[in-house]
């Protein structure tokens, strides 16, 4: 199991669990930082201790070993499993030649020292600098945090108001640091898998010059490092991609947090200070407590944000009424009573704000809830999958292979923004429904049709692959065996309504036709993977954690192309019946959200939706410039010469965020 991925919408609430998992994060950066100071130390010492080159090499070798990488995610790629299997092969080459002499490498390092120096100062050093940055404003916010709260309730309302307002720019302060920490850390994680390995990679190259065996050793281990160098570049550009995706999202939590909540298990959770009882008076505790309503729980775990650490065992009560505390009974303001069913006596509690009180005292009395209050924005508009929808497809499709299949970055280079609005615009009249379906006229751009093509499935309701399948097809393309993969998503294409799996078909079988024509569009199935991935099995929910699974959507649709002959034209090896087929797409399309085919739509916000899905693709195809050796550079040169036309679309345009009921009891 990788390193959960660290979510922004965490760094608010600060919890526990947050700051848990940013410990393991940081406890990683350690051990790679104690690492690669190891390896620097082992690489001098092979570099000038000749006489002594056997035992340190058998070291350098059982270092490599023993090191394991650790992803993001709870799945790796092909790519990132051949990275991470790398070590253990450069170690079983240097251990074969243990007994052979080597002379003095020149500019050693250069190649080796001088990037892994450079990578720890530079990416590790900023992540500890931001660590520092990071640990001050935690305690000056929870210092500044406990002098207000502690004010008295008695002082003039402007001073009050002043301190409040204070509060708010520290705690603003706070969050902004918060989320550029947890940037930077997995920014960290993702660039060792390639700055880390690719110096070691160069290093091993210049090594074999100088060995006696060392040109039939390094033709043995040229396949070995072809596939490496390639699993190197796939990986960078997908970290160019999802870092671009990360920092955007990053953006948006800055601008507007209340937007961008994950939804919670618990109705409301937050620090809340509990009124505690001693011998000498009485004291006020921090607590990060979380209520479920269904069950009238109330959990409470004393934990201090400054020290890191839990202040004593979790309690938990069941809930039997809740009460505002007046103003004028208790100094503390914020505060309010609660009374257990299993607790005597009565627990006193204070919130952190006017707000969060209130927010607190509607979760627990049973009033009217606010938290829940969240609707569905999902844009609406008239795309569907109806006989105008897949004339519409059918119409780009057959404009596209007659006159520009063979045209050098087809689906990848983005039309005018207002061209493709204006084409759609005349393929969804009814009126132009209607006509033939080749009736497409030349004078619209090939880049204008398969901008609409792209537009109009990003248009729909739901993905075409739909949400509530979504984490099936990841999963299924994170299965170890190819066959296994192959297996599943078969299975699950079949599980889809018979519109989806009809419009999924046309459009494969055209994909196919594409990718066949790569030496003359450059279009490969992995650039295919690329551009229709993030439409077809968008998310419903914009996390990092779904960021990071864009790779295995792209799988997801490489697998369909190469094999869109066994999948759509046969059915899978345990076939469901013909009544369970009917329940399971009659459940389909009765679940939320619902099948493309059903819910109308309107033509107003999708539009302008689908262009800013169009520049993100764009954004992610951008960063696919190949470095790879001989035996690739044939495919990923070419892939590298297709920059899409960023000036084609509107540069206000943001990522299409798809949305779900969130809770507002995840207070900020």
């Amino acid at each position: 199991m990788g390193l959960p991925a660290l979510e922004f919408s965490d760094c608010c609430l600060d919890s526990p669990h947050f700051r848990e998992t940013l410990k393991s994060h940081e406890a990683e950066l350690d051990k790679t930082n104690k690492f690669i100071k190891e390896l620097i130390k082992d690489g001098k010492s092979l570099i000038s201790a000749l006489k002594n080159l056997s035992s340190a090499k058998r070291k350098f070798a059982d270092s490599l070993n023993e090191f394991k990488f650790q992803c993001i995610g709870d799945a790796e790629t092909d790519d990132e499993m051949c990275i991470a299997r790398s070590l253990q092969e450069f170690a079983t080459v240097l251990r074969n030649l243990e007994d052979e002499r080597i002379r003095m490498i020149e500019n050693a390092s250069e190649v080796l020292i001088t990037p892994l120096e450079k990578f720890r100062k530079e990416q590790i050093g900023a992540a500890k600098e931001a660590k520092k940055k990071y640990d001050k404003e935690t305690e000056k916010y929870c210092g500044v945090l406990e002098k207000h709260l502690n004010l008295s309730s008695k002082k003039k309302e402007s001073q009050l108001q002043e301190a409040d307002s204070q509060v708010d720019l520290v705690r603003q302060h706070f969050y902004e640091v918060s989320l550029e920490y947890v940037f930077k850390v997995q920014e960290v994680q993702e660039r060792k898998m390639f700055e880390f390995v690719e110096p070691l990679l160069a290093f091993l190259q210049g090594l074999f010059t100088f060995y006696h065996h060392g040109y039939e050793l390094a033709k043995d281990f040229g396949d070995f490092k072809t596939q490496l160098t390639i699993s190197i570049q796939n990986t960078r550009n997908r970290f160019e991609g999802t870092r671009s995706e990360v920092e955007s999202l990053m953006k948006k939590m800055k601008e507007n947090p209340l937007e961008h909540k994950t939804i919670s298990p618990y109705t409301m959770e937050g620090y809340l200070y509990v009124q505690e009882k001693r011998h000498f008076g009485t004291s006020w505790v921090k607590h990060y407590c979380t209520y479920q309503r269904d069950s009238k729980q109330i959990t409470m775990v004393p934990f201090d944000q400054k020290s890191g650490g839990k202040g004593g065992e979790d309690e938990s009560v069941i809930l039997k009424s809740c009460t505002r505390r007046k103003t004028d009974s208790i100094e503390k303001r914020f505060c309010f009573d609660v009374e257990a069913v299993d607790r005597p006596g009565v627990i006193t509690m204070q919130a952190l704000s006017e707000e969060d009180r209130r927010l607190w005292m509607e979760a627990m009395d049973g009033r009217e809830p606010v938290y829940n209050s969240n609707k569905d924005s999902q844009s609406e508009g008239t795309a569907q999958l109806d006989s105008i929808g897949f004339s519409i497809i059918r119409k780009c499709i057959h404009a596209v292979e007659t006159r520009g299949i063979n045209e050098q970055g087809l689906y990848r280079i983005v039309g005018v923004n207002s061209r493709v609005q204006k084409l759609l615009s005349v393929l969804m009249d009814p009126k132009t429904a209607s006509e033939a379906e080749t009736d497409i006229c030349a004078e619209w751009e090939i880049k204008t049709i398969t901008s609409a093509l792209k537009t109009y499935l990003r248009m729909l309701p739901g993905p075409l692959m739909m949400y509530q399948f979504q984490r099936s097809f990841i999963k299924a393309a994170k299965l170890e065996n190819q066959e296994s993969r192959v297996s599943e998503i078969h299975s699950l294409v079949h599980r889809l309504p018979e519109k989806n799996r009809q419009m999924l078909q046309l459009l494969m079988n055209h994909l196919a036709n594409v990718a066949n024509n790569h030496k003359q569009n450059l279009m490969t199935v992995a650039n295919l993977g690329v551009v229709f991935g993030p439409t077809l099995l968008r998310p419903q929910e914009e996390t990092v954690a779904a960021i990071m699974d864009i790779k295995f959507q792209n799988i997801v649709i490489e697998i369909l192309i190469e094999n869109h002959e066994k999948i759509f034209n046969t059915v899978p090896d345990m076939p469901l019946t013909n009544a369970q087929l009917h329940l399971s797409r009659k459940k389909s399309s009765d679940s939320k959200p619902p099948s493309c085919s059903e819910r109308p739509l309107t033509l107003f916000h999708t539009m302008q939706s689908a262009e800013k899905q169009e520049q993100r693709n764009s954004i992610i195809n951008s960063s696919l410039e190949s470095v790879v050796s001989s035996n690739a550079n044939s495919i990923l040169n070419s892939s590298s010469s297709l920059q899409p036309n960023m000036n084609s679309s509107d540069p206000d345009l943001d990522v299409l965020k798809p949305t779900r009921p969130n809770s507002l009891g995840r207070q900020l």
